[in-house]
């Protein structure tokens, strides 16, 4: 047996955007790790019905909560969905997120508030769900935020959305900081430019970028591929595990741009 194979045996999760892409990837990662509670969020009914029935044929406990992250009714009926059902919660993986485009003087209040509801109000509602049910029964936990490589600057295009992801890393900071000492973690990984079936839709919305825009950026990448949902989620699940260890506060750049170096 790896060294893996249950290191998160011990884990009862709520995963948001937990039925497609990153959040389902890590959601796969954790059940392949032993974890046998989820609790998947997100807002088709549709895809969380199909992501429940894929984890229930290899015997995880997995429920589908339809919420939207944006809103705080939702993010606290989630809580206490998982909780009723589960007994208690352990960890928390914020991966919901929106990257609608905006510039400075593009971006519409609408548009700003959309963003920061889903991106940062979201997962700070959820943290606080999550953490005072630890503090309470004063039990440990782990939580990680998936944020982007925008946080440390982002393109002019992504004014709002890197704003964000940067409010986002400070939050994880402070509550990292916050509960040290009550044994509750919280870490967050940066991913940079990823193939995802939500990248492909923004891709051609947004860009206008042809069919074949996966590989011709994935040619000019220094690795030949953009980050892979499955290869992010192996690193997510370990900061999820106690084998992580005392590791809290962290801010993980997942890229294969490094942030600050200048063209040589």
């Amino acid at each position: 047996m790896s060294a893996s194979a249950d290191r998160n045996s011990n884990t009862r999760a709520i995963v948001t955007g937990g039925a497609q892409g990153i959040g389902f990837a890590v959601a796969e990662a954790l059940a392949d790790e032993g974890c046998r509670a989820l609790a998947l969020i997100g807002r088709s009914q549709e895809k969380g019905d199909k992501a429940v029935a894929h984890f229930r044929k290899s015997g995880v406990d997995a429920i589908f909560i339809s919420a939207d992250v944006s809103k705080v009714a939702d993010c606290k009926r989630a809580v206490a969905t998982a909780l009723s059902h589960f007994g208690t919660i352990n960890a928390l993986v914020n991966a919901a997120a929106t990257s609608a485009r905006g510039s400075l003087v593009e971006t519409s209040e609408e548009l700003f508030d959309q963003i920061f509801d889903t991106n940062v109000r979201g997962p700070f509602f959820l943290m606080q769900g999550v953490v005072a049910h630890l503090l309470e029964k004063k039990a440990p936990g782990s939580i990680v935020n998936v944020l982007s490589m925008s946080a440390h600057t982002g393109q002019s295009f992504l004014t709002p959305y890197s704003t964000s992801k940067g409010a986002l890393m400070t939050l994880t900071k402070n509550v990292a900081n916050a509960y040290r000492f009550n044994r509750i973690r919280c870490n967050a990984v940066l991913p940079g430019w990823m193939d995802t079936e939500g990248e492909d839709i923004v891709q051609k919305k947004w860009h206008d970028a042809p069919d074949d825009w996966l590989a011709k950026a994935e040619a000019a990448q220094p690795m030949g591929q953009l980050v892979k949902p499955d290869q992010l989620a192996r690193l997510i699940s370990y900061m999820v595990s106690p084998q992580s260890g005392v590791m809290t506060g962290s801010l993980v750049d997942y890229d294969q741009s490094v942030a600050g170096s200048s063209p040589e």
